[in-house]
């Protein structure tokens, strides 16, 4: 069994702080208004949903506000001078706090963090979170409650939970003990039992801008380069996304596939040296990469047909490929197609394991006659 501490953190992204590492949330002023709002009244819900693209800040924000709610004192408690304290303008912690450097430490009595655990042989994460990581809140909020202070439970990701785990945090929901806070970090909030998200309020997170997915980048020790904004119109306003796409130059790789079909006849010796570099187990970041940018490659062709032409070029010569393969509405629903029957094989090639490069190839040739077909 391996120990418990050589397993990677399931919910930290590689090549980026973990979310408790990171103080500032860029780009996302509204939610934190929104929760701060909800402080102030008086009524803080104690069921929270963070929703929003991955890596666009939900993790982030749930960490600030379970260090806010255990570093502020509970409404209603006096100050020094038995004065009120004023409602908090920010979710902001100073960095020298006990509760910051406890939670930094993974060692702050008052949180506690539902995520993925070993498998059963302990040898490698789970592939979902079990009902028994869920079932260590109720001893938490047991041996916890004699204090009488605030509990936070931060669940990243709710997603992940399978049927039982859900519903065992859903009967906490339901009766919460007094004082919790359970923040619920999702990435697809449908895939959540209904009942959970009727008792949760939702925050929602919204892609970032190209100066704040910037200055994230920066904050996270990558640097954004030259092309910053074709970085994040590829990453979607996703931080997550494009700290990947940096890591395994997707830039480089989409400008490949857009290269590839410039010319109304393909050109197959670019297409062979990008179906040649996924393969092997060594690359296989860079062959999941590959099928997402061919996919995404698809969905722009085809919303260029549908009115929505790139605005920002996020490869050289985008756009002028995108008017020539998709000029109208019909041309729009044949790409469309397309990108749904290769989305689909590609998901069953990477189930049944098949060869990356041929399947990559063979994804071109499909595009291509496509392509053929619209130039005819």
């Amino acid at each position: 069994m391996a120990d418990l501490t050589e397993l990677p953190e399931p919910d930290r992204i590689e090549g980026a702080p973990h979310p408790r590492e990171t103080d500032q949330l860029l780009g996302q002023a509204v939610a934190e208004q929104g929760f701060l709002d909800a402080y102030a009244s008086g009524r803080l819900h104690h069921g929270w949903l963070i929703t929003g693209p991955r890596g666009v800040g939900k993790a982030t924000l749930a960490w600030r506000i379970a260090r806010f709610l255990l570093a502020t004192p509970p409404a209603g408690d006096s100050g020094l001078f038995g004065d009120t304290p004023a409602s908090p303008e920010t979710l902001d912690t100073p960095s020298d706090h006990p509760v910051v450097r406890r939670s930094m430490q993974m060692a702050e009595p008052g949180l506690c963090l539902l995520r993925r655990g070993p498998n059963d042989k302990g040898d490698r994460l789970s592939a979902d979170i079990r009902v028994g990581e869920v079932r260590k809140l109720r001893e938490f909020f047991g041996l916890s409650a004699s204090d009488g202070g605030r509990r936070v439970v931060i669940v990243d990701a709710a997603d992940e939970m399978n049927t039982q785990a859900a519903n065992a945090l859903l009967k906490m929901l339901e009766e919460p003990p007094k004082g919790a806070t359970m923040l619920l970090v999702s990435h697809q909030p449908s895939r959540l039992l209904p009942t959970i998200r009727s008792r949760c309020r939702e925050l929602r997170l919204t892609p970032l801008a190209p100066p704040d997915l910037a200055r994230a980048l920066e904050a996270a020790g990558a640097s954004p380069g030259p092309d910053a904004e074709a970085l994040s119109e590829l990453a979607g306003g996703s931080v997550g996304e494009a700290m990947r796409l940096s890591e395994l130059g997707g830039l480089g790789l989409y400008a490949d596939i857009v290269a590839i079909f410039e010319t109304p006849r393909f050109d197959r010796t670019r297409a062979i040296a990008l179906a040649n570099s996924a393969a092997g187990a060594a690359n296989a970041p860079r062959y999941a990469l590959i099928l997402h940018l061919i996919d995404l490659f698809l969905t722009r062709i085809a919303r260029s047909g549908a009115g929505q032409p790139p605005v920002i070029e996020a490869a050289p010569g985008e756009a002028a490929l995108a008017a020539r393969l998709s000029p109208d509405a019909p041309a729009a629903r044949a790409w469309a197609t397309l990108a749904q029957e290769i989305s689909a094989k590609a998901a069953h090639g990477r189930a049944v394991n098949l060869d990356p490069a041929a399947l990559i190839l063979d994804m071109v040739f499909r595009i291509n006659e496509t392509a053929s077909k619209r130039a005819a």
